[in-house]
């Protein structure tokens, strides 16, 4: 017969382990069955080819760009506006500022209407114009750059031609609005390519923060409501913090589109390589416009000129991406 143990205190088992006793945490070991892992594995594919893609971009890039720059000097091809194939000597910092310009301008324009326009949708829209203007949205952010870049041309140039005049003739206490010469034409200026570029990039920010403000839970919403807030108390204590990463990277992408317009710039703009200051006046420049203008009739060097071009084109985006990336990350922290 087995022993029976004995107990002295009847209440020990009630009463559970003693107080000082350390709890004792269960291993959660998940169960992956063949769906996971083969889930996991075309996840892991896909990231190890994007990886691979963004690499050999930036090697190929970089080996391409090698006999150029050698020939002109670091410094020279940053420092300089020449572009002088002939004697094996390019310089981009004139496009460089071109291509900033004109961004700037864009993103200066784009950013308000874009945002605007995702708030009304998603927040004093009625529900069948919210619908066509979704529809209409999305068809925008689709639409191919040689469209916009002739409707720019031959629609938009003349009435832009009318805004320069008057920012030209009430502004000119800004530089950038002055002219160097009365009579200057305003036509194919960095202006006007500026506005072009603004309306194409417009859909495609108003697209990514109209989704991310829509994913704002509503009941955050009601709670300012029912705290006596108003809607625009609401969207602007709500809506706008909860989603400022999305907002932040929508920008981003319309400065990236931005930056690299190709067909819209080379259909407009008289190309300058050097820095126009006068942003009203005929002339400028970007890289993607260069490359568009110069790649079909170069030779080797001068292609590895036009690739050095992109490169620095690059570079400067990956720059205004961490910038913006940090931005973000510091303003989460603060909040």
């Amino acid at each position: 017969m087995a022993p029976v143990a004995v107990v002295d205190d009847p209440l020990q088992f009630a009463a559970g382990p003693p107080p000082d006793a350390a709890p004792q945490p269960r291993a959660l070991k998940p169960t992956f069955t063949r769906g996971d892992r083969t889930f996991r594995g075309i996840c892991t594919a896909a990231a190890a080819v994007s990886l691979v893609i963004i690499v050999s971009t930036t090697v190929f890039l970089f080996a391409k760009a090698v006999p150029a720059v050698s020939s002109t000097g670091l410094k020279d091809f940053i420092t300089t506006s020449e572009w002088a194939p002939a004697k094996d000597h390019f310089g981009v910092l004139g496009l460089l500022i071109g291509t900033v310009i004109i961004a700037a301008f864009a993103l200066i324009v784009a950013v308000p209407l874009a945002l605007g326009l995702a708030l009304f949708i998603n927040e004093y829209a009625p529900h069948r114009a919210r619908r066509v203007l979704i529809g209409a949205v999305d068809l925008l952010a689709a639409m191919p750059s040689l469209i916009f870049g002739m409707w720019g041309l031959y629609a938009f140039q003349e009435p832009l031609v009318g805004v320069s005049k008057w920012l030209n003739q009430h502004l000119d206490a800004l530089p950038f609005f002055r002219l160097s010469k009365d009579g200057a034409s305003l036509t194919q200026s960095s202006f006007v390519v500026g506005m072009v570029v603004a309306i194409m990039i417009v859909p495609v920010i108003t697209a990514v923060s109209r989704d991310v403000m829509a994913q704002c839970p509503r009941g955050l919403c009601e709670g300012a409501f029912a705290l006596g807030g108003s809607r625009w108390g609401m969207i602007r204590d709500v809506i706008i913090p909860f989603g400022k990463g999305g907002i932040v990277g929508s920008v981003l992408l319309g400065f990236g589109r931005a930056l690299g317009e190709t067909i819209a710039v080379a259909l407009i703009i008289v190309l300058s390589i050097k820095a126009n200051p006068f942003v009203l006046e005929e002339g400028g420049g970007s890289i993607a416009g260069l490359i568009a203008v110069k790649f079909g009739e170069a030779d080797n060097m001068e292609i590895s000129g036009l690739i050095a071009a992109g490169f620095a084109l690059f570079l400067l985006t990956l720059a205004v991406n961490l910038a913006a990336r940090r931005i973000v990350a510091r303003s989460r922290v603060a909040g």
